[in-house]
């Protein structure tokens, strides 16, 4: 499955790492992921800790549902894929 508006940042901090994806084009929004290993260091489902939206969302959240889905669909295709340096 191709994810063609999605982008993935990894941030390490102090406590560990923090995991966004950004969907780029209209809704524009950011989700935050909490990323954990399964055993034998298998990843596992990203578990959504905060979605940022504009606030034409209020009110209107079932309608980019679907989006989120996706969002977290690409972030788990994004964590089995070994890690890019530019």
């Amino acid at each position: 499955m191709t994810y063609p508006h999605f982008v993935r940042i990894d941030r390490e901090t102090r406590g560990g790492g923090r995991h966004f994806v950004v969907h780029t084009h209209d809704p524009r929004f950011t989700a935050e992921f909490a990323a954990g290993n399964g055993p034998a260091g298998k990843a596992e489902k990203g578990v959504l800790k905060r979605v940022c939206v504009p606030n034409s969302w209020a009110g209107d959240y079932s309608r980019y549902a679907h989006w989120l889905t996706r969002a977290q669909e690409f972030f788990e295709a994004a964590s089995t894929e070994p890690p890019t340096r530019r």
